[in-house]
């Protein structure tokens, strides 16, 4: 559908999601100078001192810290499972100089992570706000291990994505869920949202596992990974639990917190609209069982209801092409509801324009975010053309932040992943075991092709077979010396995390020799959207002008990011959406109420 007024005077599909988003139930709310006097016609459904709007790491965080302020509190999520994109991810959480880093014996401290911020996010967020999350941070971990059955646990050697800026460390500053038993949740364990890759059968793999689970094969360590993994799960089988790690164990854990604290979760319950009252946030509109009611916030609206990866016109309005909702891994409800209606209650968007990025693998069904595989030796990534044109192991985001931007006119989209038998005989790739063929809908799909040389595989994905041919042997020329003088993949000490140890002199590279030779198909993937409503150190909702909206709050990715354009390490989503909701929380505890 074309983004004009159609036939008739009909709507475009923009104009529909934009302008009613809720159906025609906006109708009550939407375009009017006070919405609260359309909403007093609407029936009260209830009435709390805090209304969160989502149940991801943001909203029930935000919800947890409410209800411990002695706040009453309701949370609404439009799916029919809690967690969102959260319980779908790996989980990291990337907060410096919390109680568990330094339990590690971690050497963080605050100077390091204040200069790091700075250094990875620039003067694009003001540095109030970054030290609001980096204060902010270690007192939220500390209040979730306090009010909810969560643990977490560092990750050993998982380094920040830019180790080598002021302030930056090798070892990392991510952490993640500790194991939990399901159990603690009850009947609600069968509404926790299911993971984005399914754990293997019998196995209790954590997010740091990964990386020697794909060297399994050929690596000492990968094996006793392995079969510590398997004993875990075997452990916990005996014992009668559901164990749940990364972020079914966030997720199910910051849920375990809320049924504690008596906080109703009400699922089904998608937000229509915001209710203003003489300038001020005073609740909700949503529908809930076929009904449409206001619910009442005394204190206040914390919006924590995702971004809008999976809103096509929205993506078309504000991302570069191409883009797609069929490339993003975030949760399917995610069709930036709470950021229109934030925007149609006077908030400034800031970051609409990016995501957070990462190369993916257009799969049959579901795309895959190519992490590991696009770092293991013996693999390289090029162009249309057959040139590559960037450093592979880089960080995600900025591996496609390249391909959109070296040439905006002509974008590497898509571009391809090239490995070969032997990098294929040693490494797991996604599920595929080594030596095991790769599954044929991946091929029928168009997502893999693979020739018995570099020439015919040229020819098979519509490249220049001498190009690609020159590439591959000017790499192998590379990894044999182990210096990429072309693109420095291996200079970070980041480059490093996913590799192979026994591949010298540089753990990133090797060559390409053994056919046949794969490609595999690359385009931008992301793990959700990165802008939304401009928000301030208080998590506060700001007007154009700078000014706050009172009673509306926002976390997580429907507040522009607090990392910019940045990433800091793996974990700079979950960490700030977390804090965030904590702080607009805490915020409306201490003010009075009007």
């Amino acid at each position: 559908m074309s983004d004009s007024v159609g036939p008739g005077g009909q709507l475009s599909r923009r104009q529909v999601l934009r302008g009613t988003a809720a159906g025609a139930t906006l109708a009550l709310t939407s375009g009017m100078a006070d919405p609260g006097v359309a909403a007093a016609a609407t029936p009260v459904i209830g009435e709390y001192d805090v209304v969160v709007v989502g149940a991801g790491a943001a909203g029930m965080t935000a919800a947890l810290t409410a209800a411990h302020r002695g706040l009453s509190c309701v949370v609404v999520e439009k799916a029919p499972t809690f967690g969102g994109s959260a319980a779908r991810s790996g989980a990291g959480i990337w907060v410096p100089c919390n109680e568990v880093l330094l339990a590690a014996g971690v050497p963080d401290t605050p100077r390091k992570a204040t200069s790091y911020l700075s250094a990875v996010v620039g003067p694009a967020v003001p540095a109030a706000r970054q030290q609001a999350f980096l204060g902010n941070g270690p007192a939220m971990i500390s209040f979730v291990m306090n009010h909810s059955p969560l643990r977490f646990r560092w990750m050993d050697g998982y380094s920040d994505y830019y180790p080598e800026l002021p302030g930056g460390m090798p070892g990392g500053r991510s952490i993640e869920p500790d194991q939990l038993d399901g159990n603690v949740l009850g009947a609600e364990l069968a509404r926790l949202n299911p993971p984005y890759l399914a754990t293997p059968a019998g196995m209790v793999v954590f997010s740091a596992d990964y990386k020697w689970l794909a060297l399994s094969s050929v690596n000492a360590r990968g094996a006793a990974v392995a079969a510590e993994c398997l004993a875990r799960g075997t452990a916990a089988a005996f014992r009668g639990e559901k164990p749940l790690t990364m972020g079914q164990s966030l997720a199910g854990g910051l849920r375990a917190g809320l049924l504690a604290a008596n906080v109703p979760v009400w699922l089904n319950t998608p937000l229509l609209d915001l209710v203003l009252e003489g300038g001020r946030t005073t609740g909700v509109l949503v529908s809930r069982n076929g009904t449409t009611g206001v619910l009442k916030a005394r204190r206040g609206v914390i919006v924590g209801s995702g971004g809008f990866e999976h809103n096509a016109a929205m993506r078309d309005q504000y991302h570069q092409q191409p883009t797609g909702t069929q490339w993003t891994v975030g949760a399917r409800e995610n069709t930036g509801d709470g950021i229109l209606a934030g925007e149609r209650a006077g908030a400034a968007l800031d970051l609409m324009d990016d995501a957070w990025w990462g190369p993916a693998i257009p799969l049959p069904g579901a795309p895959y975010f190519c992490l590991a595989e696009r770092t293991l030796p013996g693999g390289l990534i090029v162009d249309a053309g057959g040139e590559r044109f960037v450093n592979e192991a880089a960080p995600y985001g900025d591996v496609v932040h390249v391909m959109y931007d070296r040439d905006p006119t002509d974008p590497c989209i898509p571009a391809w992943l090239i490995v070969d038998q032997h990098y294929r005989n040693r490494y797991l790739f996604k599920d595929v075991v080594p030596t095991f063929p790769l599954p044929r809908d991946w091929y029928t799909s168009g997502a893999v092709h693979r020739a018995s040389t570099v020439d015919g595989l040229a020819t098979a994905i519509g490249m220049p077979s001498r190009t690609l041919r020159a590439t591959v042997t000017r790499f192998n020329d590379l990894a044999r010396t182990g210096t990429d003088t072309d693109f420095a993949r291996g200079r970070s000490a980041y480059d490093h995390y996913y590799t192979d140890p026994a591949i010298r002199p540089n753990s990133c590279l090797a060559p390409l020799w053994l056919p046949p030779f794969y490609a595999f198909k690359i385009v931008p993937g992301d793990l959700g959207t990165k802008g939304g409503m401009r928000t301030d150190a208080r998590a506060r909702v700001l007007r154009q002008d700078g000014t706050a909206i009172p009673g509306l709050y926002a976390a997580g990715n429907a507040s522009a990011a607090v990392m910019g354009r940045g990433y800091a390490g793996a974990g700079s989503t979950i960490g700030p959406a977390m804090t965030f909701g904590f702080v607009a929380a805490n915020d409306i505890a201490a003010t009075s109420p009007t």
